[in-house]
């Protein structure tokens, strides 16, 4: 598999822009939820709606910092739900971040999807070595994984998050 893209480059471009469709949908709903309510302890693993959101940012952050050699995180995975105390910071960034994915994205080649690409862990303190196309899949599984969390967090407190569904997204 570490010879051929497991993944092509219109994926990825498809996934940018579902990433970027999903959290302008995630801004409307949390633009209406009162700030104590998006800082509430939910009991999931970053703890509140705000914290889970940042744990993307911070995700999405490490891994294009990786791909596009931009800047990472300016705080550890641990801190990762802190790292915006506001939802005006998160959106900020969150707006910037997606920009820069769909930059990313479109500007990729598909030799870039083959090989391995290799980096060391603050977290961990260990170096790693794996397939470019299992990288890049985390770094949009991350995403959705952790949005289905925020998702089931806003459905709780009677907040539409939108339609999530692929098939779905504008433009397919």
């Amino acid at each position: 598999m570490r010879g051929t893209a497991m993944i092509g480059v219109e994926w990825v471009r498809m996934m940018a822009r579902y990433n970027a469709w999903q959290n302008e949908q995630l801004m409307v709903a949390v633009r209406r939820i009162p700030a104590a309510e998006l800082t509430a302890d939910r009991g999931a693993f970053f703890g509140s709606i705000l914290g889970t959101l940042n744990h993307i940012v911070w995700g999405d952050l490490l891994w294009m910092s990786r791909f596009d050699r931009g800047p990472g995180p300016e705080c550890s995975q641990k801190e990762s739900a802190a790292c915006l105390p506001t939802a005006g910071a998160w959106e900020a960034a969150r707006f910037q971040l997606d920009g820069r994915i769909k930059i990313w994205a479109a500007g990729l080649k598909e030799v870039a999807l083959v090989g391995d690409l290799s980096w060391y862990s603050k977290d961990y303190d260990a170096y790693y070595r794996k397939p470019m196309g299992v990288c890049v899949t985390q770094l949009f599984n991350h995403q959705t994984h952790h949005r289905g969390q925020v998702h089931a967090m806003l459905t709780s407190i009677g907040a539409d998050p939108g339609v999530t569904d692929v098939p779905f997204l504008p433009g397919n």
